[in-house]
């Protein structure tokens, strides 16, 4: 009794093990069709404090304004040069989601396209929004809801947050809906994010188990090819049992991601270490400019001059060879590392070095 209940807790174990590394399919992959699609407008921002574009410098902001009011009636005399200062020129972006529908309310960024110093109070006029085949797909207008602040007088300028953009919440109406076809008459196709074959085999097989019957089939290391209903009622709840499905992903690809600007390192869990030997030290130069004027006596008749005198420093710290172990998991990799005693931009070095050497198994890649 006492061996078979230690095999119970043991598959008991194993069971939860499994789940708790799985994930869902709508999580590590998308349905092939369903996508959202990105919009952009350009517009006009009125009822600013002062703070819109310097019409001599933004010539379009006035030549859209001069559009607009002829476009209601408003026929301005020739050669009247508008002055404003109220209005702002400005870029609006939204994106269209999967199955949207006319009468739909969507969210709007719109960012100062000229010169303004802030949109803070400003209100977006009716602004047509199209998408990449140039059809309007949906019409903005609203307040802006901005989150800095900016204030400032006799040179002195304080800017809390970003100013010259802002977002309308549900600031845009939807007027056309884009045909979304799920897949042919009788399959869909479901597409991992990160491409992988054994991952793709493991979503197949979940498919199936759950199904009963051999209804997918992976057809590449990112697309799995599924026998669908036809029915567009059956057809959902096919899919939607389908994406809710859970599945343990292979380990993806050894990777070490480096940003030389900002100095962040990443890596994941796959990375390891072989045995190799560091050495690491600081080098430092130092260049000092001393300024000297050498001054002629009242009735000498010389010329004042000025000399420069540069010393340049080198000091470079002692660094010792130090031995780093092997690391199979990332916590190993991680106190391997640690022991270098680098800080983030000497470790971008030193890990192009380990790669360099064979001692770091990943892939290493600098953005």
């Amino acid at each position: 009794m006492c061996k078979r209940i230690k095999v119970l807790l043991a598959a008991l174990s194993l069971c939860l093990c499994n789940v708790a590394g799985a994930e869902r399919i709508k999580d590590i992959a998308n349905i092939a069709g369903v996508r959202s699609n990105p919009l952009v407008g350009y517009g006009l921002v009125v009822g600013l404090d002062g703070t819109g574009d310097q019409t001599t410098q933004t010539p379009f902001t006035v030549q859209s304004i001069a559009n607009m009011l002829s476009n209601m009636g408003v026929a301005l005399p020739a050669g009247v040069s508008l002055q404003l200062k109220n209005v702002a020129a400005v870029m609006v972006t939204a994106t269209l989601p999967p199955f949207a529908q006319p009468g739909q309310e969507i969210d709007v960024t719109a960012s100062s396209l000229g010169n303004a110093k802030s949109l803070k109070g400003g209100t977006l006029l009716m602004t047509p929004l199209k998408g990449p085949d140039g059809n309007v797909y949906a019409l903005a207008q609203g307040n802006l809801v901005i989150s800095g602040a900016s204030g400032g007088g006799g040179g002195s300028k304080v800017t809390v947050n970003h100013v010259s953009a802002g977002r309308i919440p549900g600031g845009a109406i939807v007027e056309r809906a884009v045909p979304m076809p799920v897949g042919a008459a009788d399959s869909v196709s479901v597409e991992l994010r990160q491409a992988d074959f054994g991952t793709a085999q493991k979503v197949a097989e979940a498919i199936n188990r759950s199904v009963g019957k051999p209804v997918a089939m992976p057809l590449n290391g990112r697309q799995i090819q599924v026998s669908a209903p036809a029915e567009p009622d059956r057809r959902v709840a096919f899919l939607g049992m389908l994406e809710n499905l859970d599945v343990v992903p292979e380990q993806g690809v050894a990777r070490v991601i480096v940003n030389s600007r900002t100095g962040s390192v990443v890596m994941n869990r796959a990375v390891q270490l072989q045995d190799c030997a560091v050495a690491h030290g600081s080098l430092t130069v130092t260049v000092t400019a001393d300024n000297q004027v050498s001054q002629p006596n009242a009735f000498a008749r010389g010329e004042t001059t000025t000399t420069q005198n540069t010393q340049v420093d080198i000091k470079q710290e002692p660094g010792n060879l130090i031995k780093v172990k092997a690391g199979t998991n990332l916590a190993e990799v991680v106190k391997a590392i640690n022991a270098v005693g680098a800080n983030p931009l000497d470790m971008i070095a030193i890990l192009q070095a380990m790669k360099a050497a064979g001692a770091l198994r990943a892939e290493l890649e600098v953005i």
